[in-house]
């Protein structure tokens, strides 16, 4: 199912870029662990955003292709890209229509993502860019609301300035991701999660709300200032210090594109 609400992380792409944290390097040792290697293979990582993905798979010995509706947002992946060390080719595009070569990657993931993408065309156009036996990941990094937490009390201010926000109230698993796979013919599913705490600033946090769906995607300008000054206020009354730690979950779905996709050997 594909979310009605529509946010533009363009508007955002600096805060972006600057405050919202990336994958964890863990992910990549996760995913070999389920056989996804990434040295000398071709990867295409949809929905790349600022490529947080893009530059883990990057770093471990990838070709990597990252596609965005969002130019703004590439134009700071490539920044973050040099200051990395890595390089990946990035293009605009949507994940229903990339107008990328069938048959041309080993791996194709989306992080972060797949809740905006149209699943049933996501997955046909994911089958068709992946080579036989290919491998395709959907991963999540979320924050976890817990009861008194700074996030819980986050999510309720984004409530309050943007009711239309939908995305609140998570717990960083997504079965239906699941299903979209299995109905699309994808095999061999398995699923993998992992917690850890990640530490802001008061200062960081704020930038990290204000680059998210509910806020600087969302709301006007001036929504955003006032909304970022009520965080600033709620994080000096009940959140108090230099460092904020923040729970955050990843989990990620993998599976493989199905041998039956292979093409027929010849008659001998």
């Amino acid at each position: 199912m594909t979310s009605t609400f529509r946010p533009d992380f363009g508007l955002t792409a600096q805060d972006y870029g600057r405050h919202r944290a990336g994958f964890p390097p863990q992910t990549v040792t996760h995913l070999y662990r389920h056989g996804i290697s990434f040295p000398g293979k071709d990867v295409l990582d949809l929905g790349t955003g600022t490529g947080t993905l893009a530059r883990l798979f990057a770093r471990a010995g990838a070709r990597v292709t990252g596609l965005d509706p969002a130019a703004p947002l590439l134009e700071q992946a490539r920044e973050l890209d040099r200051e990395a060390g890595v390089e990946t080719d990035y293009r605009v595009g949507t994940a229903e229509s990339t107008g990328l070569p069938g048959g041309s990657y080993d791996v194709v993931t989306a992080g972060q993502c797949w809740h905006w993408f149209d699943a049933p065309r996501a997955t046909a156009e994911i089958r068709r860019l992946l080579r036989p036996g290919g491998r395709v990941v959907v991963a999540h990094f979320d924050w976890l609301p817990l009861p008194g937490n700074v996030v819980e009390a986050t999510e309720e201010l984004i409530l309050s300035f943007n009711p239309a926000w939908t995305l609140g109230g998570g717990t960083g698993l997504y079965p239906r991701w699941l299903t979209d796979l299995a109905t699309a013919g994808f095999t061999g599913i398995e699923t993998f999660s992992f917690d850890l705490a990640v530490p802001y600033s008061p200062e960081a946090w704020r930038g990290r709300i204000r680059a998210s769906a509910g806020v600087g995607a969302s709301l006007p300008p001036d929504e955003v200032e006032r909304f970022d000054e009520a965080l600033g206020r709620v994080l000096g009354d009940r959140f108090p210090g230099e460092v904020i730690q923040v729970p955050h979950r990843t989990w990620a779905v993998v599976a493989t594109r199905g041998e039956e996709d292979r093409p027929a050997r010849p008659a001998r």
